[in-house]
């Protein structure tokens, strides 16, 4: 094949680089690919990619032949060390001007890194969120670049006709911001949907837990939701997941160990938000929620020594279900204003200037928690930009007052019947500490002056002046300061 034919570049051809590389094909782009195992080169080439304009490169040296100038490269390679490793190799092929696009689930502080090591050299680096998985690799993602703004012009018009597109037809990319910032996004994307999926899993356990019927019959009742305000890619999949059933008849949802695995985006998340002091405590109990999943031979010996009650709808199954179904909705809406949360903070904290209905626009197709919920996000931005929270938009305060007597209707009934419902008590939990123009946080501020000296603010005095007592008469005058 000739020189410089190829629009770019791709390395790293599992899966997700594969349907990637099929997707720019199908839009009209020439895409080189690359694999360290060059055996999957060829492997592509005759199957998946046959018949494509797809060209295949044995080496870097021929890769980097066939690209146009500036020349641009996406890694879809494993995050960490991989990445580093693999940008180490290209720095000696790479000139100024050229694009290095990094499409795995990198940390944002790695890409903060990459880019300014490279912007030092010349080179653009885009850090890319991609979500949607193998399908929406193949037929459009959700794509969350940030990073270096000088190099997206060149990429998008490509990004924006590979990813989905909205129901108005807006493209499900849109530039995120500076340095980390689109890993960032997709990170706490990630946090959300861990989020969701323990609320989804928690609403089965307590169906179950309830005996409403077999896998197929609680399916049914989330395909029913999916009808309404609920409406979403992941209610969506529970449905089909219940009603699957193995060659024999039975329910494969039956069978599968309840233990789940994590990547650790969630985690990052987690631990982003403790960094700057948000709470997403729904995020955190997801999170912790798998980690207690995982110890399945405890939990069998602790069931064993404290058994816990059968339960029974006992005739007015249709107010319960009704009651679940309104929570898990409110439970969700408190989860993504958490996430909002934490994108607006790491905003100031980082000097991102994050477009907040953007990114709820990005997130309303082809990726993994698009709902129909995301368009109200959106309204909600589109009205105040510099919304603060979720929940002092109108539209979120009637469903908070509509739904709140249900949520807590069913963390109340769970609790009292020993059903684990850890994310919908942490919605709840958060909620009502929301609300609350007092908290007991002035009886800590007050034990943590009286053993350490940490000092306090008064309510008779402006914010922002620290005072100490000497409690016992024989601590002293002197404070520790205010941390």
């Amino acid at each position: 094949m000739e020189k410089e034919v190829a629009d770019i570049g791709l390395i790293g051809l599992a899966v997700m680089g594969q349907n990637l590389v099929l997707n720019m094909d199908e839009k009209g782009f020439c895409v080189a690919v690359f694999n360290r195992t060059v055996s999957k080169v060829d492997d592509f080439l005759q199957g998946p990619a046959k018949g494509t304009k797809v060209a295949g490169a044995h080496s870097l040296e021929e890769f980097f032949r066939l690209l146009k100038r500036p020349r641009k490269v996406m890694l879809m390679v494993k995050a960490g060390a991989p990445v580093d490793e693999l940008i180490d190799q290209l720095i000696l092929f790479l000139e100024r001007g050229d694009i290095v696009i990094d499409g795995g689930n990198s940390h944002f502080s790695d890409t903060e890194r990459r880019e300014k090591f490279l912007r030092e050299r010349g080179i653009f680096f885009i850090g890319t969120g991609i979500s949607g998985g193998e399908e929406g690799a193949r037929h459009g993602p959700s794509i969350m670049p940030g990073g270096s703004e000088e190099a997206w012009p060149a990429v998008k018009p490509m990004f924006q006709a590979i990813s989905a597109k909205a129901s108005d037809g807006a493209p499900c990319c849109e530039w995120i911001g500076s340095s980390g910032a689109g890993h960032f996004v997709k990170m706490v994307h990630n946090g959300i949907e861990y989020g969701d999926l323990q609320l989804i899993s928690e609403a089965y356990l307590l169906m179950k837990k309830l005996k409403v019927g077999s896998a197929d019959k609680i399916g049914a009742i989330f395909s029913e939701w999916n009808k309404g305000v609920l409406s979403s890619y992941l209610i969506e999949i529970t449905a089909k997941i219940l009603a699957f059933k193995e060659p024999d008849g039975s329910f494969l949802i039956d069978k599968i160990l309840d233990v789940a695995g994590q990547k650790g985006t969630g985690k990052w998340t987690a631990l982003s938000a403790l960094d700057l002091g948000v709470p997403v405590t729904l995020i955190v109990e997801a999170v912790f929620a798998r980690c207690l999943s995982a110890l399945k031979e405890e939990r069998i010996l602790a069931s064993r020594l404290y058994p816990g009650k059968t339960l029974s709808c006992s005739g007015n199954q249709e107010q319960v279900l009704s009651q679940l179904q309104e929570a898990l909705y409110l439970a969700k809406i408190f989860s993504y204003t958490q996430g909002f949360m934490l994108l607006r903070q790491a905003a100031q904290e980082y000097a991102w200037k994050l477009n907040y209905g953007a990114i709820a626009l990005i997130w309303r197709a082809g990726c993994i928690i698009r709902s129909r919920f995301l368009d109200q996000i959106k309204q909600a931005f589109d009205l105040k930009e510099d919304l603060k929270s979720l929940l002092f938009d109108s539209f979120f305060q009637e469903a908070v007052l509509k739904g709140e007597e249900s949520l807590r209707a069913v963390v109340s009934f769970a609790a009292c019947c020993g059903v684990p419902m850890p994310c919908f008590g942490a919605s709840l939990a958060f909620f009502d500490c929301f609300r609350s123009e007092h908290l007991s946080a002035n009886l800590i501020q007050a034990q943590r002056d009286f053993f350490g000296a940490h000092t306090y603010e008064r309510v008779d005095r402006p914010r922002g002046v620290f005072f100490h007592t000497n409690w016992t008469e024989t601590g002293g005058k002197t404070a520790a300061g205010s941390q």
